[in-house]
């Protein structure tokens, strides 16, 4: 079943490497008592991802903050070591959390995985965002066609 608006995620672990290494976080370390822009990819450094989601959530950084957001996070379906490689070359450390959810536990534990197995990349996540309150899901935002439209930035904006 899909996650929809009003429902509280799951609980999930997650991966993001700090200054020390790979540590692990959960959901409730992430979206308890805080306000989170979070945003799924179906890749690090993939195009699309690279060149067309994740420009727009550093672009707006601030003005998401502005709005009361304490967090700006991406997952995907990489491990940890490729998702810290994004960040240092996107600009975004710093800036946006970066989630590995290595084995899409989490994209499947909320309805939102999708098999991209035609074009070798295996199991991944569906392109999507959604604004969550103290873990409680207030907006989502999934796409249901390539490219960004519903889950980029300024969309979300619209929704703070």
């Amino acid at each position: 079943m899909t996650i929809s608006v009003g429902d509280k995620l799951p609980d999930a672990t997650f991966k993001t490497m700090t200054a020390d290494g790979a540590k692990e976080v959960s959901t409730s370390d992430v979206f308890a008592g805080k306000k989170v822009v979070l945003f799924a990819v179906p890749g690090a450094f993939t195009p699309t991802c690279s060149n067309n989601h994740l420009p727009g959530y550093l672009e707006n950084h601030d003005a998401i903050l502005a709005r009361g957001v304490d967090t700006i996070a991406v997952v995907a379906v990489n491990d940890v070591h490729v998702m810290g490689a994004w960040s240092r070359f996107s600009g975004g450390e710093g800036k946006i959390l970066y989630l590995a959810d290595g084995n899409g536990d989490f994209v499947k534990a909320i309805g939102l995985d999708a098999d991209f197995s035609a074009n070798g990349m295996g199991l991944r996540s569906k392109r999507f965002s959604m604004v969550v309150e103290d873990g409680k899901v207030t907006a989502l935002n999934v796409e249901d066609k390539p490219g960004v439209d519903v889950s980029g930035a300024a969309h979300i904006l619209g929704q703070l």
